[in-house]
């Protein structure tokens, strides 16, 4: 049934463009206020089990952000109860099982039935692509805006998505879940939220601040970062996956976070900048133990049927974020940008048969990498103006 007549909502981001079959018709049935069909169910299935990869498929992941965008800023132009319709829901759905079911198959099922502390701190100890060291040593200011634009579509809304589970939680597991996000909106202090020292910190990288400005230019592997928390935080199922995707984040976050301040601050000129790195550098260290003793270990033992999902969540983290890293220091070796280019076709993404995928960034673990510098280009990113410009950027020759 088509959606009834809403008000609209104002001040919203302006519906990126579609990339293939998948987003085209449903922002086509949005754009319709819910009038124009969208396909069945089981023909939806078939396209999407001829998807390449959809763990970073362009088309796949910018249909399921959008679906997600509904719950959070929505899209200009667009009625907000188009959020509760329910051809969209069902479209919505079979994305997620299809993203879902690809997340599981990656993962080894015994993985999931260990101790969920120890298997956590055994994730977070893992190596993976040096994206952060390779930003610390030789990033330019303009790849350090590069990863703010890949990061803007989560950091712009820092927090949200994992506030989600707070009503699906009880006693001391929901008690430590809240402190972790009192201090991410920051305390109540206007301004002081995670997500607003971002802005400003993007508006210092001569950024456009907007939530949603450069979703057209994220590819599909940036996108499903993104996803997966809102993949978590939407199903109440899905309450454990989300503890171990947030207590994993906060357990990791430490080391990256003190190399992307280091970078800020070898660049020089960037206090904004600066700022949002060291806020979580001062409180992620907190947040990591209080993380995995408080939320993670209470919440195992009040509903040991949970523990699998804890395991899922900070698997699947780990997983997401390392396909994340390997694509940005992949496009960089060669001499380009991470990022997607205007009116470029849309592409599956990488995946590279054997390959392991089954780390987070952590710098300085792991086999060790030389690095040897090369000329090579960068976005310059401004919103009205992206002339190239060239840079020097480290290259993996290990």
């Amino acid at each position: 049934m088509p959606s009834s007549p809403g008000p609209v909502r104002a001040g919203s981001p302006a519906l990126p463009a579609p990339r293939g079959d998948l987003s085209a018709a449903l922002f086509r049935h949005w754009r319709a206020g819910g009038a124009r069909a969208l396909p069945p169910v089981a023909d939806l299935d078939r396209t999407l089990a001829a998807v390449v990869d959809p763990l970073t498929d362009d088309d796949l992941h910018l249909a399921l952000w959008a679906a997600y965008e509904l719950h959070h800023h929505g899209f200009a132009g667009l009625a907000d109860d188009l959020e509760w319709d329910g051809p969209t829901l069902a479209f919505r759905a079979a994305l997620e099982r299809t993203f879902e079911a690809a997340l599981r198959a990656e993962i080894p099922a015994g993985d999931l039935d260990r101790d969920p502390r120890e298997a956590l701190v055994a994730v977070a100890a893992r190596g993976g692509p040096p994206l952060a060291a390779t930003v610390a040593r030789s990033a330019t200011r303009d790849q350090l805006r590069e990863i703010a634009v890949h990061r803007s579509a989560y950091q712009l809304k820092e927090a949200d998505p994992h506030t989600w589970v707070i009503p699906r939680l009880r006693g001391p597991a929901r008690s430590a879940l809240i402190e972790i996000q009192a201090d991410e909106y920051g305390g109540g202090v206007p301004g002081a939220a995670h997500a607003e020292l971002f802005a400003l910190a993007m508006a210092e990288l001569d950024l456009c601040a907007d939530f949603g400005h450069y979703v057209d230019r994220l590819p599909g592997v940036t996108l499903a970062t993104d996803n997966l928390i809102d993949l978590f935080g939407l199903h109440r199922r899905l309450r454990g996956a989300v503890v171990g995707h947030l207590a994993l984040f906060e357990m990791c976050s430490v080391a990256p976070m003190s190399r992307y301040l280091a970078a800020a601050t070898r660049l020089g000129g960037l206090p904004a900048t600066e700022r949002f790195y060291r806020v979580h550098v001062e409180v992620d260290d907190h947040h990591a133990q209080l993380a995995l003793d408080e939320l993670v270990g209470r919440l195992a033992h009040d509903e040991p049927d949970l523990a699998p999902d804890i395991v899922f969540g900070a698997e699947a983290l780990a997983r997401v974020e390392a396909r994340f890293a390997a694509h940005v220091l992949h496009a960089w070796s060669r001499g380009r940008s991470s990022l997607r280019q205007p009116g470029e076709p849309p592409r599956p993404g990488p995946r590279q048969p054997g390959q392991k995928r089954d780390a987070l960034d952590q710098p300085g673990v792991g086999p060790a990498t030389r690095m040897r510098s090369r000329r090579v280009g960068s976005d310059r990113l401004r919103a009205a103006d992206p002339t190239p410009l060239r840079t020097t950027v480290p290259v993996p020759t290990s």
